[in-house]
């Protein structure tokens, strides 16, 4: 205690007693610090007993800093005015962040290209017959909201709809799900020459205007129904936190075979004309053909409650007080015209590090979108402030105690009109990434509200659960995230932790170049791409003291922190063959529910072999972390980065070159929802018994060569 500073003088034997027990309860309560939960066990995956120690009491410093003040500021500032890309307000959100990231010490630059992107500039839809009526296409202002006036915002839209002008019959088609259609066809309803009138919900917007353009129709309206968004769950905003009979949701429609810039596939779609990028002709790539308009359902009404055909099959009754139908009829005629020019637009993502100490080749990779719609308060701020306050206790903790494998925080721009910033990010450093990344944790809609859920590659679901059962649930005195998430009285071992499957920046790192990824928030309310998603909402409704915000910062920093300063990156490896057979047995069944005749046998083999390879490696790594021997832990936390790349396809999946996971990746005819084993999930649903034994042979070579890659390991943990 002498060495410490405490006093000048060598004090006596009791002195220094009651000193060192004095400095032992301040570290007890350090590590226990408001914020964090306690633990029962000092343990951390990746660390010896004494690094844990260390670990922990970094991790409480780093847990004293995000505070509900400075989330309140971030969102506050980042959403005051509305941001899409490209626009003004949009480039001083970028300068906010880097300014930021700069003032806290971390090595912080902008990343800029340029994509194709739409400028709405006309859109009307009247209903011409049986009588006449404009649908007034603006959300009006709210008296309670004050930012709900401004006239900055982007119109309702949707992203990637052509000119267009067209008058025609309605249709209506549910959701406007492959399923949907197949069903009309069945029922005998054309859509030819026709209007299709789809529900937001059960598949990405994109997907509704494909298979309504496949179909023959020559326009879509997509409306927000009452039954998934609106008063039948309750008051509607701003009464209550439900949405309003004039409130709609924006979005892009593009789906194309790869994410990212239209025009430039494959390759980085760097800004200037000097950058040599050659890009494709827009009329050529695949975007949409037919004009698309959003609605909300107040204006839906007008149309729905007039049509006249047969009544709809009872599960595609919707929430509006009125039997739906599955035509129009004759009568009953709407004219949709569209304008929205496309240009190149710049792009500006901003990123921060913090340099590790021992071995900064090797990087935590962290994100969030910046960009918005309009105000984006929950989508994407909630996360995004989030990450600014996690990027000031990172700065501050570095400055005495940097990460041994660098962090960096970045925010990206973009992704609201089809993941485009990150994944020319991606793109421009596909070879540094795939062989430096240890893992990528999105934060795009992060905080919005008081509900822990989380998704993960599998190598990183048991890290996300210890993380949990460390940070304290602001509203359960004491209790842990892990317990809100996973409550005792549900029987379950360990929360439903999801599958990554597409819609946000974790796209492009996991399914194009198989970085093990993440996704973990606390969820809650949303306007989504609304007018109304702006700072009233978010304070009212989904975080009013601003404590989630900083829960979620320490979560997202224990998990960057576990995973910089491992001694042995904590990698769960023995959920790739208990989640290869879990999945696998789904798709057996599936295969036999679609009389799909094939050869498992050799791939239950490969995941037998797959599960002794990782129980040995168990054995060695429990051995090698307390080694000491840094040349042995280089090279095993070197051969880790390379285990997930075994799911990696250079040919990519069927008819999605650019999607090359084997494991997981978006599915390919609803967007959002994930596929597990995509490339036999294809082939047991699209193809037939030839290519899914080719393909099952594509697989047990992908599960034998990631058991030979844990057989390296154990060899380059052995003395």
């Amino acid at each position: 205690c002498w060495r410490l500073g405490v006093s000048a003088r060598r004090p006596s034997p009791v002195k220094c007693f009651a000193m060192k027990t004095w400095f032992y309860v301040v570290l007890a309560g350090l590590v226990a610090a408001p914020g964090f939960a306690q633990s029962a066990s000092e343990a951390i995956r990746g660390f010896t007993a004494e690094g844990a120690k260390t670990q922990r009491a970094l991790e409480a410093k780093m847990g004293a800093v995000p505070r509900a003040e400075n989330v309140r500021e971030y969102i506050r500032v980042m959403s005051e005015e509305p941001h899409h890309t490209g626009s003004k307000a949009s480039e001083d959100v970028a300068h906010y962040v880097l300014d930021k990231f700069k003032s806290w010490g971390l090595d912080a630059e902008f990343h800029k290209f340029e994509g194709l992107m739409p400028t709405p500039r006309e859109r009307h839809l009247k209903l011409l017959e049986p009588e006449s009526y404009v649908a007034t296409l603006k959300e009006p202002a709210i008296p309670e909201d004050k930012d709900s006036s401004d006239e900055g915002q982007l119109p309702t839209y949707n992203a990637y709809s052509p000119d267009g002008d067209v008058t025609a019959q309605i249709v209506y088609v549910n959701y406007g799900r492959r399923e949907d259609f197949q069903q009309l066809r069945e029922l005998g309803v054309s859509l030819q020459g026709r209007i299709a009138m789809a529900r937001y919900g059960g598949n990405y917007r994109g997907f509704k205007a494909r298979y309504a353009e496949d179909a023959g129709a020559v326009g879509v309206i997509i409306y927000s129904d009452p039954a998934n968004y609106g008063y039948r769950g309750g008051p509607v905003y701003p009464e209550g936190r439900q949405w309003s009979a004039s409130t709609v949701q924006r979005g892009s429609i593009k789906t194309l075979p790869y994410d990212g810039d239209p025009l430039t596939p494959f390759v980085a779609a760097l800004a200037g004309a000097t950058s040599g990028v050659q890009r494709l002709d827009p009329d050529q790539v695949g975007l949409p053909q037919i004009p698309v308009t959003p609605l909300a359902y107040g204006a839906a009404t007008e149309i729905l409650s007039r049509m006249t055909g047969a009544a709809v099959p009872a599960d595609w009754q919707g929430g509006l007080p009125f039997a739906y139908r599955l035509e129009g009829g004759e009568d009953l005629t709407v004219r949709l015209q569209v304008e929205q020019p496309h240009q190149l637009v710049r792009i500006v993502d901003v990123c921060g590090t913090v340099e590790g100490s021992q071995w900064p080749g090797q990087e935590v990779i962290l994100g969030s979108h910046y960009d918005a719609w309009t105000f984006g308060a929950v989508d994407p701020n909630g996360g995004t402030a989030m990450l600014l306050t996690l990027a000031q206790s990172l700065g501050k903790l570095a400055r005495k105690h940097p990460p041994r494998r660098s962090i960096t925080i970045c925010h990206w721009d973009a992704e609201e009109y089809g993941i485009i910033g990150s994944t020319e990010f991606v793109e421009q450093h596909a070879e540094r990434l795939q062989a430096s990344t240890v893992a990528y944790i999105n934060a795009d809609m992060a905080v919005a509200g008081p509900n822990p859920s989380g998704s993960a590659s599998p190598t990183l679901k048991q890290l996300l659960i210890d993380a949990a059962a460390s940070v304290e649930h602001p509203d359960d005195n004491g209790g842990s995230l892990l317990a809100r998430w996973n409550p005792s009285d549900r029987g379950r071992d360990e929360p439903a932790i999801g599958n990554l499957g597409g819609g946000s920046d974790h796209v492009g790192f996991y399914t194009h170049l198989g970085i093990p990824s993440m996704w973990p928030g606390m969820g809650g309310p949303s306007l989504y791409h609304s007018g109304y998603d702006d700072f009233a909402f978010y304070e009212r409704f989904c975080d009013p003291d601003f404590t989630y915000g900083p829960a979620v910062a320490r979560l997202n920093g224990l998990l960057a922190l576990r995973l910089a300063n491992a001694d042995v990156l904590p990698y769960a490896l023995a959920r790739y063959p208990a989640d290869l057979a879990t999945h696998v047995a789904d798709l057996r069944k599936l295969a036999e529910a679609n009389h799909r005749l094939a050869d498992w046998s050799e791939l239950d083999r490969a995941i037998t072999g797959l599960h002794q390879a990782v129980s040995d490696w168990d054995v060695a790594r429990a051995d090698l972390i307390n080694s000491g021997d840094d040349r042995r832990l280089l090279a095993v936390n070197e051969a880790l980065l390379g285990l997930e790349k075994a799911f990696v396809a250079e040919g990519g999946l069927q008819e999605r070159p650019w999607s090359r996971s084997l494991y997981a990746a978006p599915d390919p005819f609803s967007g959002y929802a994930s596929w597990m084993l995509p490339g036999l999930r294809y082939e047991v649903l699209e193809g037939g018994d030839d290519s899914l034994a080719q393909w099952l042979a594509v697989y047990v070579d992908a599960v034998d060569d990631l058991t030979a890659r844990v057989a390296a390991l154990i060899e380059r943990a052995a003395p």
